[in-house]
C-alpha cells in the first residue's frame, strides 16, 4: 500500500521521516538490513531516485550504514537512536504545547494537564 505523502513537504524528507520512525520504533532494529531502494520506492510509490535521496539523508545523520555489496543496515549505536527518540518526543511535546496555547490555555494550565496525564 502506498505511503500517505503530502504535497506540502518534499517527498524525500517525508520518506526519510517514515524510515527514521521505523528505526526509532524498532521495526528496523539496530544492525539489521533495510529493504533495497527499489523495494522501498515501490512500497512508497515514489521514484527510486527520491528514495535514494531519503536514504542518503539518513546515512548522513548516522542512522544508516551502506555496505556496497550487501546493502544498507541500521546503525548499531543505541545511544544515537535513544537521543533521536528523545528529540522526537520533545518535538511532539512542544507541538502539543503550542496547540494548547492556540486554544487559549495558559502555561500553568498546560503544565497541570501534562502532570495529570502523566498520572493516568
Amino acid at each position: 500500500m502506498p505511503w500517505n505523502l503530502s504535497s506540502d513537504t518534499p517527498i524525500y524528507l517525508q520518506a526519510a521521516d517514515r524510515i527514521k520512525l521505523r528505526i526509532l520504533t524498532g521495526q528496523y532494529p539496530p544492525g539489521s538490513y533495510i529493504p533495497s531502494v527499489r523495494e522501498l520506492a515501490q512500497e512508497a510509490a515514489v521514484n527510486p531516485n527520491t528514495m535514494q535521496k531519503a536514504l542518503a539523508l539518513l546515512e548522513s545523520q548516522g542512522l544508516l550504514i551502506t555496505h556496497r555489496t550487501t546493502g544498507r543496515r541500521v546503525t548499531e549505536s543505541a545511544e544515537l537512536i535513544r537521543c533521536l527518540r528523545l528529540d522526537m518526543a520533545h518535538s511532539h511535546i512542544e507541538t502539543c504545547k503550542q496547540n494548547l496555547k492556540a486554544l487559549g490555555f495558559s502555561e500553568e494550565e498546560i503544565q497541570t494537564m501534562m502532570s495529570a496525564s502523566e498520572k493516568e
